[in-house]
């Protein structure tokens, strides 16, 4: 391709064609993936001035990287920034070379190669035509609000005046990316072509020198200063029903941005630097990153095992069992699933159905789903099994008569696995032939849904098995947290408290909506009440019977009560709320919330999760954290309970347990390890 190469830079790699066009390739050194980085940045913008000063008949971004066009920007700068200014030059450098390349005197074409995400994208709508490849499978998208910010280098305006404000708000209001096809569609990308056909593809752009992509006629007419507080006020109505702007700032600052401005590259680059600027600084940014970093942390975990995972046989056909056999098979494993009888089985291969019809794309894709999941009354996949989960009842006996069965027929090296939500390993795994072998691999309802599996351990247990588990875990897509098997290990755990003391506020007279309202209102992504009969009231009264025996707790009367009445919660539709179509009918709130309601909810939970990390159920407070968040949905925004505590200051939440304590009971005592926890701060360790 070349007959003249640029001098070397780190990142960048320049070749002139003997057509005049520039090939202009991004490496990033010493990295897996690209992401704009500020020494990347700055390296572009010297290409970009020789460019200026050498116009070339046409320029074409591509990427080094076989696994993507660029990630974004480098998030790693994030956590360096220490005020709103510095903020500012980081992003006005983005924003200036950016528009360097917009303003080139000839035709630019980005070709997109797999992920294009964030300032990777901005990169892209910085130049005038978007060639993607087809079988590449780009993942285009501006995820920055995941963040708690949202783009800082002109995408606020350019994602408007391309696809226009119907396309361009929900792909930087939900952060959530779209297909290259979809992208074609909404003008993102101008074209898509097969992955050998893409520098002739680009010749062909740059050659043909068609008009730049431009918002749809509606959308420019709705991007009138007229029309865009109209717009502004049903799209802000539509943010506040998942997001509070004082929990999560950011969304509504893209819309306050658009309605003043409108898109215009006059005001619009400047005000969106110092927005983002000041989101960067902010609480809720500083722990989304954080916890972004945390997720990078759970999906790092364990050592490259030999023992791969293909064959998986479950026991117990219930919701828990029924519905990880289906996400296994829709994941790529051969699942066996087993129960007493076909009829316990057929339900869960109807979810399974369900599922494998929203989560796949083709028919073909979703009938390799169901034939990879097969009913097995008579066990007979435990012979072929690499893995078998046991989730039936909570019951000890009833589980250790069928390990002692599963013994028999299990291969040489085959892992035992049980789903128990709260039952100790060490009870479960007494008369096994290998116990350091047994693990738990405990999911959360619903499984489709939520990301975490907590792989529970006894303290011998063999790094081989924990590998193992590991695997697979992240191989089915979900996040592991290792924790010690200890009562309630420590979603339940944390939950338990959480729960319970909902329990006790009704009972003082709060209304039920209302109590749940005042988890959401500090960032919940449910209330307890609903919480307990979207898990079910019969496993949440037997989570209460085992961790108030172990911690000399009362179970609460009504739990037992309505589990006698057959009021089992979403399940079977009637529980503390009537359920239809999956959804709570909650009756009208609007009571006056106690003062301390807020806290008496909370605060139990912070206290347990400063108890898990003072008996080493998890390793250490950066995982803990991030297991309650991904596990629990505790407020991403908080950081977790243990970050939440360090922000408001651990004396005050001492002390404030200790007040709470004084005038409700012991069951707010703080934990003895508050004062380690405190100490470990002061040391900063």
């Amino acid at each position: 391709m070349s007959n003249e190469t640029s001098a070397a830079a780190e990142n960048w790699r320049s070749e002139k064609d003997a057509e005049g066009i520039v090939w202009l390739c991004i490496d990033k050194a010493e990295g897996s993936a690209n992401v704009l980085s500020g020494p990347v940045l700055r390296e572009l913008d010297e290409q970009l001035t020789q460019l200026q000063k050498d116009t070339p008949r046409g320029l074409v971004v591509h990427s080094g990287k076989s696994n993507g066009f660029i990630m974004g920007a480098d998030i790693n700068e994030f956590t360096k920034i220490q005020n709103a200014d510095e903020g500012y030059e980081l992003i006005r450098l983005g924003q200036q070379v950016l528009d360097k390349l917009e303003q080139l005197k000839c035709p630019t074409v980005a070709v997109l190669n797999g992920h294009t995400l964030g300032g990777g994208l901005e990169l892209a709508m910085a130049c005038d035509y978007r060639l993607a490849m087809q079988n590449k499978k780009p993942i285009i998208g501006l995820p920055e609000v995941q963040l708690g910010i949202h783009p800082g280098f002109g995408g606020t305006v350019r994602a408007v005046r391309i696809a226009g404000v119907r396309a361009a708000m929900p792909l930087m209001l939900t952060g959530k990316p779209i297909t290259a096809t979809k992208a074609l569609r909404q003008g993102l990308v101008d074209r898509i072509v097969a992955d050998g056909d893409w520098q002739s593809a680009a010749r062909e752009m740059i050659a043909a020198q068609s008009r730049r992509a431009s918002a749809p006629f509606i959308d420019r007419l709705l991007n009138l200063a007229p029309l865009r507080p109209v717009l502004a006020r049903v799209l802000t109505k539509q943010v506040a029903g998942k997001a509070r702007r004082d929990h999560y700032p950011a969304p509504y600052a893209i819309i306050d941005l658009w309605k003043k401005h409108g898109a215009s590259p006059r005001n619009g680059y400047e005000a969106e630097a110092r927005s983002i600027a000041e989101l960067m600084c902010g609480s809720t940014s500083r722990n989304l990153v954080r916890v972004f970093f945390l997720q990078n942390r759970l999906k790092g975990q364990g050592s490259k095992t030999t023992q791969e995972i293909r064959n998986v046989h479950v026991v117990g056909a219930g919701v828990m069992g029924g519905d990880i056999a289906a996400w296994c098979a829709l994941r790529g494993l051969n699942v066996t699933l087993q129960d007493r009888e076909e009829q316990y089985i057929q339900p869960a291969l109807q979810r399974a159905e369900k599922l494998f019809s929203k989560k796949t794309r083709t028919s073909v894709d979703r009938t390799q789903a169901q034939q990879r999941l097969r009913a097995d009354v008579q066990g007979h996949g435990v012979r072929d099994a690499d893995l078998i989960i046991e989730a039936i009842f909570e019951d000890l006996d009833a589980k250790k008569a069928l390990y002692a069965k599963l013994e028999q027929d299990m291969k040489v090296g085959a892992v035992l696995a049980t789903n128990t939500s709260s039952i100790p390993l060490e009870e479960l795994r007494v008369d096994l032939r290998e116990p350091q072998r047994f693990i738990g691999l405990h999911f959360f309802n619903p499984v489709a849904q939520l990301p975490l599996v907590e792989i529970v351990h006894c303290r011998d247990s063999t790094d081989a098995v924990m590998d193992t588990g590991f695997g697979f875990v992240k191989a089915i897509g979900k996040l592991p947290l290792a924790c010690r098997s200890a009562p309630g290990f420590v979603v339940n755990r944390l939950l338990s408290p959480y729960m319970g003391e909902a329990m006790h506020l009704a009972e003082d007279g709060v209304a039920l909506a209302d109590i749940d309202r005042a988890a959401v209102e500090f960032g919940m992504p449910m209330g307890p009440v609903e919480l307990v009969d979207s898990v079910g009231i019969d496993v949440a009264l037997n989570v209460s019977k085992v961790l108030g025996k172990a911690f000399g707790r009362p179970v609460p009367e009504r739990l037992e009560e309505m589990v006698a009445a057959g009021q089992l919660g979403r399940k079977n539709g009637q529980g503390f709320y009537q359920w239809e179509n999956g959804r709570a009918q909650k009756p009208a709130g609007g009571g006056t919330l106690p003062s301390d309601a807020q806290d008496r909810l909370m605060l139990p939970m912070v206290n347990e999760a400063v108890a898990c990390l003072s008996e080493e159920v998890v390793e250490d407070a950066d995982l803990l954290d991030a297991g309650v968040i991904f596990g629990t949905g505790f407020a991403p925004f908080r950081g977790g309970p243990l970050k939440y505590a360090e922000n408001r200051g651990i004396d005050e939440i001492v002390g404030r347990l200790e007040e709470l304590a004084s005038r409700y009971g012991p069951r707010f005592e703080p934990h003895a390890g508050w004062q380690e926890l405190r100490q470990r701060r002061q040391k900063g360790s």
